[in-house]
Formats: C-alpha cells, structure tokens, sequence
C-alpha cells in the first residue's frame, strides 16, 4: 500500500476545516488552495504581493514534502477580480517561466476574507 503524508503549515484552520496544507501520496504532492498570508498572519496589500506570497508558502509545502517547484505539473490561481489577472500571472510567472506548469486563472465570487485577492492550488509529481 502507497504511504500517505499529510504536511501541515500550522495554521490554526487546518484542524479547525480538517485539511492539510499538502498531502503527499507516493509521487503525488497536492498542495491546498494557499492564499497570500505570510507566516506572520498578515496578509499581503495587492494581487501581486498575494500571488508571490502564496507561492513562497507552496513552495514551504512542497520543500517538507520532499518536493520543489521544478516537480509542480499543475497550478490553479483564483482570483476575485479577473481584471488583476495580470499581476497574478507575472507573480506566477517569475516562479514558473521556465517550469511552465499546465495552469488555469479562474474569477471566483469571493474567498474567506474580502481582502484575499488570490488563492492558489498545486500538484507536483516527484520523479524518482
């Protein structure tokens, strides 16, 4: 039987909602929808500066799951505003331009908190 591995960030939410940050199963890491809070608790002022900080905390997920962002297949951005799309996609972009990820933007209603712009999922298949 393949191992499971639930990594988590130390969020109060994740026991509270019952998820984890990352779960990884053989290969496959699958890294929760992250939004641009930094460990601190503060959330980042704009769609870019949330889009970079969502990224460095999965990029933290992958890292403890034994993974990078070189072995990252997929990502889905939510955003809450398509016309900010923009600054969402250069953010991913200096991460991912040379990885180059199969991705989707996606306009939500909402997230949690009216000041989340962007949330964020990855997938990463680690190559053994």
């Amino acid at each position: 039987m393949t191992k499971r591995t639930n990594i988590a960030s130390g969020s109060k939410w994740e026991p509270i909602i019952g998820y984890s940050r990352a779960v990884r199963v053989g290969p496959f890491v699958h890294v929760s929808g992250t939004t641009g809070t930094g460990p601190d608790g503060t959330l980042a002022p704009d769609m870019y500066s949330q889009t970079a900080q969502a990224l460095k905390t999965i990029a933290a997920a992958l890292a403890n799951a034994g993974a990078s962002l070189q072995d990252v297949v997929r990502t889905r951005i939510f955003v809450t505003d398509i016309s900010q799309w923009e600054e969402a996609a250069r953010a991913h972009g200096e991460v991912f331009g040379e990885i180059r990820p199969a991705s989707s933007i996606l306009e939500i209603k909402g997230l949690v908190s009216p000041q989340m712009l962007v949330e964020i999922e990855a997938d990463a298949y680690i190559q053994e």
